[in-house]
This record gives C-alpha cells, structure tokens and sequence, in this order.
C-alpha cells in the first residue's frame, strides 16, 4: 500500500486532470472566428488527453488503496485566444509540477515511478507545444522559463 502522502497528490493531480477536461472542452467550445477551425480540434483533444490521464490516474489510486476524488479545481476561460494558450501553458506547466512531486514521493516503487514519467512526458510536450504557439507572445517567458528550470 502507497503513503498517505502518495494518495493525496495523486487525488492533487486527479483533481487538476478533471480540471483539464472541463477547461479544455470549454475552451474548444467558445473558440470563435478564423482561428476556430485551427485551434477547436486541438483544445478538445487536450481535453480527451486530461480525460485519459485521469482514467489511469483514478484508476492508480484505486490500486493503491486509496479513493479517487471526484472534484475538480475552478476553470479559467477567455473568449481571447492569447489569454486561452497563455492559461493552457500556465495549466500544463502546473501538471509538470505536479507529477514531479509525485515522482518524488514515490521513489523506490520502478513500476510506479515510470507510470508518472510516461504521463509527465505527455505533460512536459504539452508546455513545450504552447510555448511554441505563444513565442512571440511575452506572456509564454514566465511559464516556459519556470518550467524549464523544474526539469533542468
């Protein structure tokens, strides 16, 4: 059986890939004018990619022992298309975050550990994508910077 401590950053991160679900879909949703058809697609396939990351996530802690939340954290929503990229670079720079200090907590158990590595690896793509939309956009420094200097 995992920690304690474990369980509830995983239930922490199953709770932010919720999130990603709702954020995404809205997103792809409300997305309007000439880059609709350029960008709808995508934020609701990072929607269905936060929907299968919480597939395995819940279904990793249930294995452990523990019990998958049901909740999610509030959503940040713009009809704005620099706003929208800058909060999906900010939420997928946040899951970096997030299943590294998982990866820390669960040092010692491989088959676990490369578990969250292969979901940090779709995680760590998702920053590095929306730091490329958003180069030319000042707002891409802060997150990608910080990013960078966590896994470095």
């Amino acid at each position: 059986m995992a920690s304690q401590e474990l369980i509830t950053q995983l239930n922490e991160i199953l709770k932010h890939e919720w999130t990603g679900v709702a954020q995404y879909s809205q997103a792809g949703f409300i997305i309007e004018g000439v880059w609709r058809e350029v960008y709808a697609d995508r934020f609701l396939g990072d929607a269905k990619e936060s929907f299968g990351h919480a597939q395995l996530v819940g279904d990793k802690i249930v294995a452990l022992g523990g019990v998958p939340v049901a909740t999610r954290n509030e959503i940040r929503q713009s009809r704005d298309l620099q706003e929208v990229l800058q909060f999906s670079l900010e939420f997928e720079a946040k899951a970096v975050e997030m299943y590294e200090k998982a990866l820390e907590l669960a040092e010692g158990n491989r088959p676990l550990v490369i578990f969250l590595e292969d979901i940090l690896k779709d995680e760590q793509e998702g920053v590095d994508e929306y730091t490329k939309l958003l180069r030319n956009s000042s707002a891409a420094g802060a997150a990608a910077t910080h990013s960078a200097k966590k896994s470095g």
